[in-house]
């Protein structure tokens, strides 16, 4: 998998996630989203986001965007 691909990849979706109020993205919460995009690299790549309670339920949250190639290894990133 092309690291810099999928870094590119995750960071355009946590872009558009954090565009979401909150009240959007709290019904998210333990079901994962995923979508399959074509890469610069002209690979297919499957993301799965996910939100979580950062700490306590009802604070902040906290989405995570994973990128896979379909290969053997995955990578992911939290929204900073």
């Amino acid at each position: 998998m092309n690291h810099q691909v999928a870094y590119a990849l995750i960071d355009g979706w946590l872009k558009e996630l954090r565009e979401h109020p909150y009240k959007d993205l709290v019904p998210l919460i333990g079901h994962s989203q995923t979508k399959e995009v074509l890469g610069e690299d002209g690979k297919q790549y499957q993301l799965e986001a996910q939100v979580f309670w950062d700490s306590k339920k009802g604070g902040d949250l906290r989405v995570m965007v994973a990128a896979d190639d379909k290969g053997w290894r995955a990578i992911s990133a939290p929204d900073r």
